[in-house]
């Protein structure tokens, strides 16, 4: 009886290599993305100003983060209401990647970020 392919246990000589590719690739995945968005902050209505409203922000950062930078500089508690917008269209979820966004709705190279005190949009 010939042993049929599918129940052969040893591997052929490439899936080692794309083995090698798979594990690199992961390490890769596993690495953190340490390069910068630019983000420029808005304030609509009567949402305080911002003295500087250009910041970098890391790009593998998830929105949350630019949630808590942004209550910080504005001296906000987590109680207070604030409400962010991407382009004046949406709210993005605070577990969405800053990179992500940046790649799909840069304006200019700059993620434009518009903050009020009261639902504006959407």
């Amino acid at each position: 009886m010939s042993s049929s392919p599918l129940l052969n246990p040893s591997l052929p000589s490439s899936s080692s290599s794309s083995v090698n590719v798979s594990t690199s690739a992961l390490d890769k995945y596993r690495k953190k993305d340490t390069s910068k968005v630019v983000v420029r902050f808005r304030a609509i209505g009567n949402a305080p100003i911002l003295k500087q409203n250009f910041y970098k922000i890391t790009a593998s950062n998830k929105f949350q983060a630019v949630i808590q930078f942004l209550r910080k500089e504005l001296q906000y508690k987590t109680e207070d209401p604030l409400f962010l917008y991407v382009n004046s269209a949406f709210s993005p979820a605070p577990d969405e990647i800053v990179a992500n966004l940046h790649k799909c709705f840069n304006t200019d190279g700059h993620l434009i970020i518009n903050y009020c005190l009261g639902a504006a949009w959407g």
